[in-house]
């Protein structure tokens, strides 16, 4: 539930945009988004800081696209979120020395911490990696192939990512008594 809710602006996005175009869509996705923590809120359920994140990240960029009449704006979203991912993973870890990956996964499998030091690596690199290919698809291909992208592509790619990090870090799990 907490993955389809975390999806519900994307695929709200996807469904506008087919039966409109990017700016309904753009303008669907801000909403959806504002609604999606206001419903947190609401509940009394806590919004974590990526949420915050990605709310300003579409409010700024979706706004812009709005305001300007430029899908280029929001074309850009995916590439700057996954950037301050990246940054955020890597400044924690080696300006302060917390490591965001374990924080968010330390309570549900025990890790030697070099193995968790290489993960955090991988997401650095996985979402780095993310931000880079959407700008590609923004630039080179159609808005349609950049659209479903944005949906299947990315989620395809993360999926198969956790699946394969998954896998690796299954042989380091340190067993409890």
């Amino acid at each position: 539930m907490r993955i389809l809710f975390d999806l519900f602006p994307v695929i709200l996005f996807f469904v506008a945009y087919k039966m409109g175009d990017i700016y309904l869509a753009t303008g669907v996705a801000i909403v959806a988004s504002i609604a999606q923590i206001g419903w947190l809120k609401l509940r009394g359920r806590p919004v974590d800081n990526m949420q915050w994140v990605s709310l300003a990240i579409i409010v700024v960029f979706g706004g812009m696209t709005l305001l300007l009449h430029d899908e280029t704006f929001i074309k850009w979203k995916p590439t700057v979120l996954y950037g301050l991912f990246a940054v955020a993973l890597l400044v924690s870890r080696y300006a302060f020395g917390r490591n965001l990956i374990t924080a968010m996964m330390g309570r549900q499998v025990a890790l030697p911490p070099p193995i968790w030091d290489r993960l955090n690596l991988a997401w650095t690199v996985f979402f780095a990696s993310l931000g880079v290919l959407n700008i590609v698809i923004a630039y080179r291909f159609s808005t349609d192939a950049w659209v479903n992208f944005k949906l299947f592509g990315s989620l395809g790619l993360t999926v198969l990512f956790v699946i394969g990090q998954a896998l690796w870090f299954s042989r380091h799990v340190i067993e409890e008594n």
